[in-house]
């Protein structure tokens, strides 16, 4: 059973602060109302940079015991998200993935992502039977049931997890690759093509964490 995530705009269950609308347990709840019993979020991060691997997560909530102040990862503070992070490791059952820069340019990035997905459910410490994927789609090598959820790091509480535990690991890997690459700013952008990374491309040349299969990267390496 595959479900796409078109049942957004019905959601029963919703929470405000401050007028935004915060993550619930809304598609876990429904999930559990259609007999699942292991239910996983997952989420990636790392698309869009010109550098270093894409990094998801796959996280299990304790939904007796739920780290207060999730939300989408984007709209939290550096400082808040590094504290639910661990927050979320203590109560919860959690695995990192990723796919290499080597994988990236080897298929496209839409599919390590997703490569990277289906290793983090595979590492779980138990298989759940339903699974909750950020986005519009699910990974193909996925077991089981899953449902694809649009903006789903801001919807589901489970996926939120999974969106501040990969952001969180992906920096961190970013920081250690600046202080081995200095001068790209990675540990500020995390290989997003802000000003100062591209200008570095052009200056420093390009490095073997630098994904080859993208424009700007390809161009510098090919340029006449």
């Amino acid at each position: 059973m595959r479900l796409a995530g078109f049942f957004v705009a019905f959601r029963g269950v919703m929470r405000f602060d401050h007028g935004m609308t915060l993550p619930d347990l809304y598609y876990e709840t429904r999930a559990r109302e259609n007999g699942a019993v292991v239910i996983a979020g997952v989420d990636e991060v790392g698309r869009g940079p010109l550098a270093g691997p894409v990094t998801a997560a796959a996280v299990i909530l304790d939904l007796a015991n739920i780290p207060a102040g999730m939300n989408d990862s984007k709209k939290l503070t550096a400082k808040r998200r590094e504290a639910l992070y661990d927050q979320i490791f203590a109560a919860a059952e959690v695995c990192i993935a990723h796919a290499s820069v080597e994988e990236i340019d080897t298929h496209n990035i839409l599919r390590a992502s997703h490569i990277a997905m289906e290793r983090a459910v595979a590492g779980l410490p138990r298989q759940p039977d339903y699974v909750l994927i950020d986005g519009n789609l699910i990974p193909k090598g996925l077991q089981g049931h899953a449902e694809a959820v649009i903006k789903g790091d801001a919807k589901s509480l489970s996926i939120s997890a999974a969106s501040i535990v990969a952001k969180i690991c992906r920096d961190r890997i970013m920081v250690d690759l600046a202080q081995q690459f200095p001068g790209y700013g990675w540990e500020t952008n995390a290989g997003y093509p802000s000003k100062k990374h591209r200008d570095a491309l052009q200056t420093l040349g390009v490095t073997p964490h630098h994904r080859r299969s993208f424009k700007p990267v390809h161009n510098i390496l090919y340029q006449e």
